[in-house]
């Protein structure tokens, strides 16, 4: 089974990160997308960031509608702080009859060749990239690497800090989060602060 991973803190997740990881299940050659939420960096400030089992609640609730996309929380388990070469060969290892995939915005393409052992990743793994805006010069040698595929998925700016800001400034932003992460963050009164 070909699984692409599409990581991120969800903190929240949104309409964007579903509209991306469904177009990835339905129009990328990848049989699943697995969420993979990201733990808290240690070596970084707590301030906005929800508590890990709460973010991947949220990614339960958004994704549970989606056959395709499914939530994990396999960072949880491995050492602090998270490198993606680390997660890729436990995933290997754990499910020796999968191939894994990336999943990426074209931002963070540009900036692969800063990642601990980027050569490892790409010498075994496909990278499936999505757009986005961005003003960082392209790396063109990346984007031309047989293991790179540009997905012409839609371009959506919406982004977790403009939701947490916005409803910490009791805007009303419901149409950017599914109904049921609305709820939960609704109800347990998550960001107002």
């Amino acid at each position: 089974m070909k699984i692409g991973l599409y990581f991120g803190t969800y903190n929240p997740i949104h309409v964007g990160h579903l509209i991306i990881a469904n177009h990835m299940a339905e129009f990328a050659d990848l049989d699943q997308i697995w969420m993979v939420v990201t733990p808290h960096n240690p070596l970084k400030k707590k301030a906005t960031l929800l508590d890990d089992q709460q973010r991947l609640q949220m990614v339960y609730l958004a994704t549970e509608d989606y056959p395709k996309i499914k939530p994990s929380d396999i960072e949880f388990k491995l050492p602090q702080p998270s490198y993606t070469v680390i997660t890729l060969a436990h995933l290997q290892e754990k499910y020796p009859n999968h191939e894994f995939s990336l999943i990426m915005g074209e931002d963070n393409l540009k900036t692969l060749h800063k990642w601990r052992n980027y050569e490892v990743i790409l010498e075994n793994h496909d990278i499936y990239v999505y757009p986005r805006i961005s003003d960082e010069p392209e790396n063109v040698e990346l984007k031309s690497h047989p293991k790179i595929h540009i997905i012409d998925a839609p371009i959506v700016e919406i982004s977790s800090t403009f939701i947490r800001n916005s409803i910490k400034e009791g805007k009303n932003i419901q149409p950017l989060l599914p109904p049921k992460v609305w709820e939960y963050i609704d109800h347990n009164n998550f960001y107002k602060k």
